[in-house]
């Protein structure tokens, strides 16, 4: 599914370059399950944002699907964002004013889906995340693990090639965020749902099937669970 070859980042130019990637080889195939771990400036988070197109990359190769990333304009890389990518953060980015129905229905909302096939497609997603009749509560009437389970919904509701999850257990406890892990590890083994996902917990990356060290922009090594 994933390819990447000696990709590197660098921000900035002359004196003030900061190089965030360098020579990055990873292969990713459909079903994995990743973790990409490292120390704050690692490289992990600037590897995230190229592979969901948020970024591109200095030099290298970014292959999705046999697709060359890199050579995509703008306009393509949104496209490819939108129909193959699903995205679940640390702070949830919910709508905090609308249900959690409506919140889950957003991105097919972008697609300019009817509304009898978005309300079926938004309630399939939330009882596949375990919150049947919590679609009417909104944001503060949930708690943080619900929250977090709204947002893998959003994320699952289009039917993504390709979840990223950049710490999605930051903003929760233990307890519910091993919830939250377990429900990840679930959508990896029932649906085969390719996932990676960044984390600084080795606890949490213990759910992942291969973890993936960053240190000073390069993998320094991987390890399979």
């Amino acid at each position: 599914m994933i390819e990447l070859q000696q990709l590197s980042k660098t921000y900035g130019k002359g004196v003030a370059a900061v190089e965030a990637l360098r020579d990055v080889n990873l292969s990713v195939h459909a079903g994995e399950f990743i973790a990409m771990m490292g120390p704050s400036g690692s490289g992990k988070s600037t590897c995230m944002n190229i592979l969901g197109f948020l970024d591109n990359p200095s030099q290298g190769c970014y292959r999705f699907q046999d697709s060359a990333v890199e050579t995509l304009s703008r306009n393509q890389r949104a496209l490819l964002r939108r129909h193959f990518i699903g995205f679940v953060f640390q702070g949830f980015n919910l709508l905090a004013r609308t249900t959690a129905l409506e919140n889950v229905e957003l991105p097919l909302i972008y697609r300019r889906m009817p509304r009898a096939e978005r309300y079926v497609r938004a309630m399939a997603a939330m009882a596949a995340v375990g919150l049947d009749g919590r679609e009417g509560h909104t944001p503060a009437e949930l708690s943080g693990g619900q929250q977090q389970r709204v947002a893998i919904a959003r994320a699952l509701v289009t039917d993504p090639a390709l979840l990223l999850a950049d710490e999605p257990t930051g903003n929760l406890d233990s307890a519910r965020g091993h919830e939250i892990m377990a429900l990840l590890a679930r959508l990896n083994q029932e649906r085969g749902l390719t996932i990676i996902m960044v984390t600084h917990e080795a606890d949490i990356a213990a759910y992942a099937s291969r973890v993936v060290q960053f240190h000073d922009g390069h993998i320094q090594n991987e390890v399979c669970n």
